[in-house]
């Protein structure tokens, strides 16, 4: 999915994001493993989207994000 992943939004096309992490119990056993925290954006109208490996969900990070992959004038919708 990085790989068709594309500057998406504007003005009168809402985007919905979220952020994810793969974290999940090592063997099955419990233990629990630090995943890959991946961030998600999704254009309601045309269904275009990014997809965006992040080391950490500090705020100056998805700014940056938001900046690189959202085209300005973007209605912005996410339940964080």
């Amino acid at each position: 999915m990085l790989g068709s992943s594309q500057k998406i939004g504007g003005p009168n096309k809402p985007v919905e994001i979220e952020g994810a992490s793969s974290t999940g119990a090592k063997y099955n056993r419990g233990h629990r493993v630090k995943g890959q925290w991946v961030f998600h954006g999704v254009e309601r109208e045309s269904a275009k989207t990014f997809l965006f490996p992040v080391p950490d969900r500090n705020a100056d990070r998805l700014v940056a994000v938001l900046r690189d992959w959202i085209e300005p004038g973007t209605t912005v919708i996410s339940d964080w």
